[in-house]
């Protein structure tokens, strides 16, 4: 059972989170966050001694999710769709855990960065999809390089257009790439053929180039 002052910096920290994810950081001030939690200015300044403190909290918290997302993801099931199980469970922490949302623009010291909790998940991202495809044709960096581009493009879109951060929009991106990922040394053809893994990493780039426009076309009616 937690403490009451356990419970009262938890609470700090939720208020914080849900001031930045659901408005902007200037909303995350001293007078709000205290109102949101609460409590009094004092309680806050005994459980830290300034807003860059807390917010380095709720970086600590997110950094705790998204890794327990990133072990869960690699931990279970076939290797080669690993990156697909995170890239969902990423989006959907990114859509509905305001923690997450909030605690991926903060550096560890609870400044803006860089470098981002964002920057930080995905050099986790490379190091992870690296590992587990040694061997792997095409390279395991390149592999690596492409999960994080993938990776990147759906947190960014989804900060404009929550569709990007549905698991449905994962789930078709990674029908284009699972050829590649699934390509091991030794293992013959990658996919029906290389030409088809060649049209994926194609298709991959219009969806970055062309976020934009894309999105623009599923607002029009065409929702993934």
């Amino acid at each position: 059972m937690q403490t009451r002052s356990e419970q009262t910096r938890q609470a700090l920290v939720r208020a914080a989170a849900e001031l930045i994810a659901n408005g902007r950081l200037a909303d995350a001030g001293l007078v709000n966050i205290c109102r949101r939690a609460g409590v009094s200015r004092g309680a806050l300044y005994h459980h830290f001694s300034s807003i860059a403190e807390l917010n380095a909290a709720v970086y600590e918290r997110a950094h705790e999710r998204v890794v327990a997302l990133m072990d869960e993801a690699f931990g279970s099931g076939p290797l080669e769709d690993a990156p697909e199980r995170l890239l969902i469970a990423f989006c959907e922490a990114l859509r509905t855990e305001e923690l997450v949302r909030a605690g991926i623009q903060f550096a560890v010291d609870g400044s803006v960065g860089p470098p981002r909790l964002r920057d930080d998940v995905l050099s986790l991202v490379r190091e992870r999809v690296a590992a587990t495809h040694r061997g792997a044709v095409p390279a395991p960096e390149d592999l690596a390089d492409l999960a994080v581009v993938v990776a990147a493009g759906l947190e960014t879109l989804g900060h404009t257009d929550a569709d990007w951060w549905d698991a449905r929009t994962s789930k078709r991106l990674w029908a284009l790439l699972r050829p590649l990922f699934a390509g091991r040394a030794g293992g013959g053809a990658v996919g029906p053929g290389a030409d088809d893994s060649l049209g994926a990493v194609g298709a991959v780039g219009a969806v970055g180039v062309g976020g934009t426009e894309g999105a623009g076309r599923r607002g029009e009616g065409e929702r993934v």
